[in-house]
């Protein structure tokens, strides 16, 4: 379902735990970490996308999470070309998407990355709320400087510095969770399904 400029509805989340650290998913056998995110079928509302997503992409559903704000308008990327299926080339420009500001009100114990036979992710992390914009594919770093920023008033008390960066910063090694493991984050690769 594109709109007549060519852009796909989509939803976007930001999951905050208690520490205001956001949930960070690594893309399945990939090494790219995203938010989740997703499409908005036909007839579906972006928050009930958004709670669809929520379940099918980290297992939690809508009693583990608190809504805590909303971008105001739709925020768009363009795909590159090299990105795009051959199928949608011509019609397809990218996404635009409604971001939801989520606060985890459940435990960490209730993310479940197999909740379907599909899963987006096989590792997830907290992260500090301004993640490092150059571990998300470049097409999608303006639209998630743009959500974080957005979102921040609802996060951070007004006059209290939140050390918000300048744009990007170099990624520092993270622990990761996968099955129990330890691992160090590596440098992230472009999704290879982007749209």
């Amino acid at each position: 379902m594109l709109d007549k400029d060519g852009y796909r509805p989509n939803v976007g989340i930001i999951l905050l735990n208690g520490r205001n650290e956001v949930f960070w998913g690594k893309r399945v056998k990939q090494h790219s970490w995203q938010f989740p995110q997703g499409g908005i079928k036909h007839g579906e509302a972006p928050e009930q996308a958004m709670y669809r997503e929520l379940w099918e992409e980290i297992g939690l559903k809508a009693d583990h999470v608190r809504i805590v704000g909303r971008t105001r308008e739709w925020l768009r990327y363009d795909v590159p070309d090299q990105w795009i299926r051959r199928e949608l080339r011509g019609n397809y420009r990218g996404q635009k998407q409604i971001w939801f500001l989520l606060r985890l009100v459940g435990r960490d114990c209730d993310v479940c990355l197999r909740a379907t036979a599909h899963p987006e992710f096989d590792a997830w992390r907290w992260h500090e709320y301004w993640v490092p914009l150059d571990a998300v594919i470049e097409f999608k770093r303006d639209v998630y400087q743009q959500a974080l920023l957005e979102l921040s008033r609802f996060v951070f008390k007004p006059g209290r510095p939140h050390g918000k960066p300048a744009r990007a910063r170099p990624p520092r090694p993270e622990t990761l969770s996968k099955q129990g493991q330890s691992k160090t984050a590596a440098v992230p690769e472009p999704p290879a399904d982007t749209v």
